[in-house]
């Protein structure tokens, strides 16, 4: 036996040993993706066939070569038929596949391997098998039989049918996932290459090209599982489910490392896009704030956690409920998480509304008598807690009854809104201010004792003096009556408005716009 040959048949022998290796690598990652089993299917049946054609190239006589060919074709009809269906698997088609199609799709490989094996008895497959006279070592030729065009066209017909699929698909893959997929269309070109090569009788002495080829393929495979992820999901599948989700979804791993993300993140995260895989997630979310990264990466990585975001973007707030999930295998492995982030900025909005709605006055918008007690409540109990004061002034507009009687009701309404601009613009925020009932309001004021109280309620009074409402027709004015009291006329929020209720009463029986209050006897002007 010459060199050439023995260093072919090492070469098959090494591309055989090449493919058992791939079977127990696809095999021990079974649990990572479905369509696994059909790469194992691949991988043994190409085995199969490989390691058997190297034995007919060792064989020294035409029986010997005839045993091995059958021995082939206990491998070699069903790695087409396993490529498509890995194909299907990885974009995402494998619903095509079930309990009436996954075994129709090895109808004819099965009758091809029967056939081969039964050969000498019908010559379906081959019509003649002879000896290669013009080679320097025992090689076959063979006479097509009609199965073998039934046989050919049926494989040619599943790698081309694999190879368009992967085509159609192609633009629909995002860059990370498309090393995997061209290994794949690789996978299936070649070796289609290669045995066209062979039907043309363009291979040196007739020799089969193919399990040659697979050495390079089955090199390729190997890099694509160890350093690209090759058989740990479906890419295209992925993306189909994953391009559809509406909501923004981040994939990190165990490093807080950024491995995936779906269309709507790379739109509503700022900074987020294809160079941002594999960097870590605190380098490439501006949006996020630190608060948000420390509830990230501080939760048990095996523990849902769920909060909301605030996000600003220019003059616009975005609100996100933001939920961190456990990302892992089906053995239970944890190897990341995954990070959800769903717009809910106009639920948010909508609660806001319906809360201020609930908590204001609809004609003044400040707050309603219920909202302002809760509040007052709150600032009362704070202040007893610092031993610090607390005032509360009600007043009430002067003759309100005559003027809805003589201007109408509109003109009544915007008085009402008149009185409470004035007084928005001489008390601070933190002082609750809300309408009490009627033409009558009420202000809660923290941290003021009687007399500071009382100096504010003149200053309100003397603004609202001050400022008549422009009305179509005239300058309008109005007055207000005050009564002031604090915690000294009572414990409660309740008894000191009983006491300023009662120092309004003195300030309407006393003139009207004055300011009364109620312990000691002052009045103000």
């Amino acid at each position: 036996m010459g060199s050439f040959i023995s260093n072919y048949i090492v070469i098959v022998s090494l591309s055989g040993v090449l493919n058992v290796l791939l079977a127990f690598l696809a095999y021990f990652r079974r649990t990572d993706f479905q369509g696994t089993k059909a790469f194992v299917a691949i991988a043994v049946t190409s085995a199969i066939y490989i390691f058997g054609y190297a034995v007919e190239l060792s064989s020294s006589s035409l029986e010997e070569i005839r045993l091995w060919t059958k021995i082939e074709y206990l491998g070699l009809p069903f790695i087409s038929p396993a490529d498509l269906i890995l194909v299907l698997y990885f974009v995402g088609l494998d619903k095509l596949l079930n309990r009436i199609t996954l075994p129709l799709l090895f109808v004819i490989p099965a009758v091809s391997c029967l056939l081969a094996l039964t050969n000498d008895y019908h010559h379906l497959l081959y019509r003649d098998m002879y000896l290669n006279m013009d080679a320097p070592f025992p090689t076959a030729n063979i006479v097509m039989g009609p199965w073998y065009i039934v046989h050919g066209s049926y494989t040619f017909g599943c790698l081309c049918a694999g190879g368009c699929i992967i085509l159609a698909k192609w633009n629909s893959m995002k860059h990370n996932y498309k090393w995997q997929m061209l290994t794949l269309l690789v996978g299936i070109i070649l070796p289609s290459a290669a045995s066209l090569a062979y039907l043309f009788g363009l291979s040196p002495y007739g020799m089969d090209p193919v399990p040659v080829v697979m050495s390079v393929t089955s090199t390729l495979y190997i890099i694509a599982i160890w350093s690209r992820g090759m058989l740990t999901a479906a890419p295209i599948a992925r993306e189909s489910l994953f391009g559809h989700l509406s909501d923004s979804v981040l994939v990190l791993d165990i490093f807080e490392r950024v491995v995936d993300y779906n269309p709507a993140a790379e739109q509503s995260i700022r900074g987020l896009d294809a160079s941002s895989i594999g960097k870590p997630l605190a380098r490439l979310v501006e949006k996020f704030s630190p608060e948000t990264l420390i509830f990230i990466q501080s939760n048990d990585p095996a523990v849902p956690a769920e909060t909301q975001v605030e996000w600003k973007d220019g003059e616009k707030t975005f609100h996100y409920q933001l939920h961190c999930s456990p990302l892992t295998k089906r053995d239970g492995r944890n190897i990341g998480r995954i990070v959800k982030l769903t717009d809910i900025t106009e639920q948010t909005m909508l609660q806001e509304k319906l809360q201020f709605m609930a908590t204001r006055d609809s004609l003044t918008q400040i707050y309603n008598r219920g909202y302002w007690m809760d509040k007052s409540r709150e600032a009362l109990s704070a202040c007893q807690k610092l031993e610090e004061p607390l005032a509360v002034i009600l007043l009430d507009i002067d003759h309100f009854k005559n003027i809805n009687d003589r201007y109408g009701h509109d003109i009544g309404d915007e008085a009402l809104r008149h009185l409470v601009a004035v007084c928005r613009s001489l008390v601070h925020e933190e002082m609750p201010f809300g309408r009490y009932g009627g033409e009558e309001f009420v202000i809660c004021l923290p941290g003021r004792n009687l007399d500071q109280a009382g100096y504010i309620a003149e200053m309100i009074r003397k603004g609202i003096e001050d400022s008549p409402l422009a009305t179509p027709s005239q300058q309008l004015p109005i007055t207000a009556s005050f009564g002031v009291a604090d915690e000294t006329c009572g414990q409660t929020l309740e008894e000191m408005l009983s006491e300023a209720d009662k120092a309004l009463y003195q300030s309407k029986h006393g003139g009207r716009n004055r300011v009364h209050l109620a312990r000691p006897k002052t009045v103000y002007p």
